[in-house]
């Protein structure tokens, strides 16, 4: 969350307003790191049957598409909130 903050804020410094789901990929990124990390261990795995491959990586499919959505709702939230905060200290006379 703290990241994706703090990639909002450059963003917004280079006059980038589009922001919104530049946080979402951002923090949802992790759930890609995930799913090479389990195919990596898989392929230590003796695994011998084409049920076996579709089971596992069906199975981390869906775990890291869960991930991608919980973490990168995260992201955006707690981007959204610092956004909102440093907008709502800007005193307008």
């Amino acid at each position: 969350a703290e990241m994706t903050m703090v990639l909002a804020y450059f963003q917004l410094c280079a006059e980038d307003y589009h922001w919104w789901w530049k946080s979402f990929l951002a923090a949802g990124s992790t759930a890609i790191y995930v799913f090479l990390y389990s195919a990596i261990y898989f392929s230590k795995l003796e695994a011998n049957l084409a049920v076996t491959y579709v089971i596992y990586f069906g199975y981390m499919f869906v775990l890291s598409l869960g991930l991608f959505l919980l973490c990168g709702a995260v992201g955006f939230g707690s981007a959204f909130w610092f956004i909102k905060t440093i907008y709502g200290s800007i005193k307008i006379d």
